[in-house]
C-alpha cells in the first residue's frame, strides 16, 4: 500500500461481494463503491431502525445500478453459498456482524455464532467459489487482551476479549487466520483482516454508542447519562477506516498480495485520541443549530457521568 490513495480504475466493473451492506460502515462502503463504478453484491439482515442510513436514505433504489440487494442471514449457510456462487465475486468483504458489547452480555450465544460462525460460513463458502481474489475481514480493534494501558495496541500482540463481543470478534480473526493457512492461500486467494474501532459519522442510529445516544437524549429533552466521561477513545470518521480497507484490498490484488495477506489496524494519529468528555462537551455546543436544523426538536443539551447524582 505504497500509494496513499483508492485506484478508481481498479474499481471500476469490479465485482465485490459486501456482508452487512445494510449497518452502518456498510452503507457508507455501497456508496462509495457505487462511486467508484464496482458491481456489488450485498448480503445481510434488513436494517434495524427506519432511521438506519440504508433505510432513511432509501439505498436499495438509490444503488439500484450497482448493487444487487439481497436479505439474508450469514448463519444461513445454503443461502450464503448460493448467493456467493450467483455473485462470482472478485473480492469479498465482510462485514455482517453482531458490533454492540453490551448487546453481547444480553446474547452471547448469538453473538457467537454471528461473529465466529458467520465468518466461518463466508469463509468455507468462498473457498468453493472461483474466481475470488481477495478476502477483507473486517473485526475490530477490541479484538486484543485488554491490559488496560494506554499505548496502542500493534498487529502482532496477543488476542483475547473480557466481554462476549471481543472474545468473538478474536474468534473471528483465529478462525480467519486458519482458513489462510489451511485453505484459501494454497489456491491463491488473499485474505486479510482490518481492526478499527471507536467510528463516529453520519447514519449510525445503533444502541449503545455516544453520538447517537446523545441525539436521541436531547432531541427527547432528557439527560444524557455517560458511563465513563474520561475514558479516551481513538475517534475517527467512518470515511478514514473506509478508505484503508478499500486500499488494502486493492493491495491483497496486487503483485505483492502475499505480503498484505494478514491483521491490519486502522486508526486516528494519536492526537485524535480524546476523551469520552471532550467528544460530547463539543457535541453539546453545536447542540442548538442541530436542534435548530430539526425544525425545533428537542431540549438542552444535558449530560452527567453515571456515578453523579441527577
Amino acid at each position: 500500500m505504497a500509494a496513499n490513495r483508492i485506484d478508481p480504475a481498479f474499481w471500476a466493473g469490479r465485482r465485490v461481494f459486501l456482508t452487512g451492506h445494510t449497518g452502518f460502515k456498510g452503507s457508507w462502503l455501497g456508496i462509495w463503491l457505487d462511486m467508484l463504478g464496482a458491481q456489488t453484491t450485498g448480503y445481510a439482515l434488513p436494517p434495524e431502525r427506519a432511521e438506519d442510513m440504508f433505510a432513511h436514505l432509501q439505498l436499495e433504489r438509490a444503488l439500484a445500478g450497482s448493487l444487487d440487494h439481497r436479505i439474508g442471514d450469514i448463519g444461513d449457510f445454503e443461502t450464503l453459498q448460493e448467493a456467493l456462487r450467483a455473485a462470482r465475486p472478485e473480492i469479498v468483504i465482510h462485514m455482517a456482524a453482531q458490533p454492540l458489547v453490551r448487546r453481547s452480555y444480553r446474547e452471547p450465544l448469538a453473538t457467537f455464532a454471528t461473529n465466529v460462525m458467520g465468518t466461518a460460513h463466508l469463509l468455507e463458502a468462498a473457498r468453493h467459489v472461483p474466481g475470488i481474489q481477495a478476502i477483507l475481514l473486517v473485526t475490530t480493534d477490541k479484538c486484543y487482551e485488554n491490559l488496560e494501558h494506554e499505548l496502542p495496541y500493534k498487529e502482532g500482540d496477543h488476542l483475547g476479549g473480557h466481554d462476549p463481543y471481543s472474545a468473538s470478534k478474536a474468534g473471528s480473526e483465529i478462525v480467519g487466520a486458519a482458513y489462510r493457512r489451511s485453505f484459501l492461500a494454497e489456491q491463491g486467494v488473499m485474505v486479510a483482516t482490518a481492526r478499527a474501532g471507536n467510528v463516529i459519522g453520519g447514519g449510525d442510529w445503533s444502541e449503545d454508542r455516544l453520538i447517537p445516544d446523545a441525539v436521541r437524549a436531547w432531541r427527547d429533552s432528557e439527560t444524557l447519562v455517560i458511563r465513563s466521561p474520561s475514558a479516551t477513545r481513538p475517534w475517527q470518521h467512518v470515511i478514514e477506516p473506509l478508505r484503508g480497507y478499500l486500499m488494502l484490498a486493492e493491495a491483497l490484488c496486487g503483485a505483492g498480495g502475499a505480503a498484505a495477506a494478514e491483521a491490519w489496524n486502522f486508526g486516528p494519529q494519536l492526537d485524535a485520541v480524546q476523551p469520552v468528555r471532550h467528544v460530547i462537551e463539543k457535541m453539546a455546543n453545536r447542540w442548538g443549530p442541530m436542534a435548530a436544523e430539526m425544525r425545533g426538536q428537542g431540549g438542552e443539551a444535558r449530560w452527567r457521568a453515571e456515578n453523579e447524582l441527577p
